[in-house]
């Protein structure tokens, strides 16, 4: 969709749903205007809503996990599946579908935010200075903030519209791409603002604080190279963490992954993207059709379907490049021989859901590309209290910014440009993470360290491409190229595949060739410019 088009997009999407118990519920049925909405809390909230949902549907149906991890190499696509083998082989094309959904997705959620942040500073003309619609702006602003992060790490270079409106005017379509330090600085900007007027705890589970603003911002500082600023407010959010409680690791990490009702609101999520089962395509957290077991998914009473489109690595599974020995998280993320969920019952499965990739005689034996599937965000089959829908939509949240980063940020940042460190705060915050996951505390740490931890603590949580990019090309090509991308045949010989990176053009991702056909300005060829 184009930009113009994707920007313009009417703000009603995000308006007037209701503010019961889960802010997604029901959409309202009149067309509100700045001239008879948003009076009250209720309807401002309910108009930041769907800024969590809805927006970020195209981009999360498979670009999500293609770009983070199929790029990253902690998931191979299944061969020949033109939907994932684009980003498994670095053979991405500007006119690839995820490209556009990712363009469109990140552009329709800064819009919407945009226009939402116009909407309700000028019914602050009308009613005043109201702290509900300050709250408002600030919760549209965390979600611009983070939709331009999202772009300036995906494109590089690319446009800014912090008013849409302008696109109407002569020429405004023609806007030109900012140089990325610029994007990640408008992002920076936004969340300024939000962690100043959002509130210290959420006021409805799910809904982001000023410690999730501050949480971004030391993630968005540190791609930047800004340690100073990255360790300074991740501290922050450890500071809070320890002295309020109300913020701090899952001490159940499987459980987190694999359970809406403990995952929505948890203490370790600063900011998830937030889903419900009842809206469907429309709303519904799609992820388990592409990556469940289809014997899991397909038997009544779900009448689903899961696909395994996207599996486990076998980089990601080799004890020596993934899990090592011992770390729970293999076991936590990934289902493979004799895993075993006894309340994942169906007819099939009366005694529970057992993953079996012993034969291949009958549909109850499961044989992808690596022998395993990806449990994290899977919730099983259709039950009173994990509702999944007949197209195998969920409830789960997408978590984008976990506690857990926050303390491996800071680690990082406190090594800064050095190799190493031994300092006793960043140890601690790195051990938190890696001792939940039964390894044993180290007394030092290297950058290696801290990105490997990254990699088993984040996998399959579309992210770790961008750990391997921001190391720069050469690091980032050594680090693919050392990656095994293949996968078993039926009788589990490997058919060995090791992707090349040869331009640092292939850390970025192309601008979708729809866009830079109506606005040459965004063609390769034209330099940025500065936005500041």
């Amino acid at each position: 969709m184009k930009l113009r088009n994707i920007l313009l997009i009417c703000a009603t999407l995000t308006a007037g749903v209701s503010c019961k118990k889960n802010f997604l519920d029901t959409p309202s049925q009149t067309t509100p205007t700045v001239d008879n909405y948003y009076t009250n809390a209720s309807q401002v909230n309910g108009a930041t809503g769907l800024l969590y949902n809805a927006v970020w549907t195209d981009w999360f149906d498979k670009a999500f996990i293609s770009i983070g991890d199929v790029l990253g190499g902690t998931v191979t696509g299944v061969a020949g599946n033109d939907q994932y083998n684009s980003f498994y082989n670095f053979n991405i094309q500007s006119t690839d579908g995820l490209i556009a959904q990712t363009w469109k997705s990140c552009y329709k959620a800064a819009g919407n935010a945009a226009v939402l942040i116009q909407a309700f500073e000028k019914k602050k003309t009308q009613l005043g200075d109201q702290p509900f619609l300050t709250l408002g702006i600030a919760e549209a602003k965390f979600i611009r903030g983070f939709a331009y992060f999202y772009i300036g790490r995906t494109f590089g270079d690319a446009p800014i519209v912090d008013n849409p409106l302008k696109l109407t005017e002569p020429g405004g379509a023609l806007v030109p791409k900012y140089f990325q330090k610029d994007v990640l600085r408008f992002a920076i900007e936004d969340l300024k603002f939000a962690e100043a007027n959002l509130p210290e705890e959420s006021y409805q589970p799910g809904r982001v604080t000023r410690y999730s603003a501050k949480g971004l911002m030391a993630k968005i500082y540190l791609y930047m190279k800004d340690y100073d600023n990255a360790k300074a407010k991740a501290k922050e959010v450890i500071d809070y963490a320890n002295a309020k409680g109300t913020i701090g690791l899952d001490p159940d990490y499987g459980k987190l992954f694999t359970s809406s009702t403990r995952a929505i609101g948890n203490k370790e999520s600063l900011f998830a993207l937030q889903w419900l089962t009842a809206m469907g395509w429309n709303g519904g957290n799609r992820f388990q059709l592409y990556v469940g077991p289809q014997p899991l998914l397909k038997p009544a009473p779900t009448f689903g379907n899961g696909y395994s489109a996207a599996v486990p690595s076998i980089d990601m599974l080799n004890p020596a490049t993934g899990y090592a020995p011992g770390d729970k998280r293999r076991d936590w993320s990934v289902m493979e021989q004799g895993f075993h969920r006894a309340d994942w019952i169906n007819v099939n499965f009366p005694n529970g859901f057992t993953y079996d990739t012993t034969g291949n005689t009958d549909d109850f034996h499961i044989k992808t590309g690596t022998r395993s599937s990806i449990l994290k965000y899977v919730v099983g089959p259709n039950r009173a209290e994990e509702p999944v829908n007949s197209s195998s939509h969920s409830s789960m949240p997408t978590f984008i910014l976990r506690y857990a980063d926050v303390l491996l940020i800071y680690a990082e940042s406190v090594m800064g440009s050095s190799s190493s460190t031994s300092d006793a705060a960043a140890v601690a915050a790195y051990n938190a993470v890696h001792t939940r996951a039964g390894l044993d505390p180290v007394s030092s740490i290297t950058r290696d360290d801290i990105l490997h931890e990254r990699k088993v603590e984040f996998a399959f949580e579309g992210d770790y491409w961008f750990d391997i990019q921001r190391q720069g090309f050469e690091k980032a090509k050594q680090m693919i190229e050392a990656q095994e991308r293949g996968t078993y045949s039926g009788n589990k010989e490997l058919a060995s595949f090791r992707a090349t990176l040869t331009s640092p053009d292939q850390l970025f991702l192309p601008i979708p060739q729809a866009e830079t056909v109506i606005n040459p300005k965004l063609l390769k060829s034209e330099p940025a410019v500065a936005y500041y």
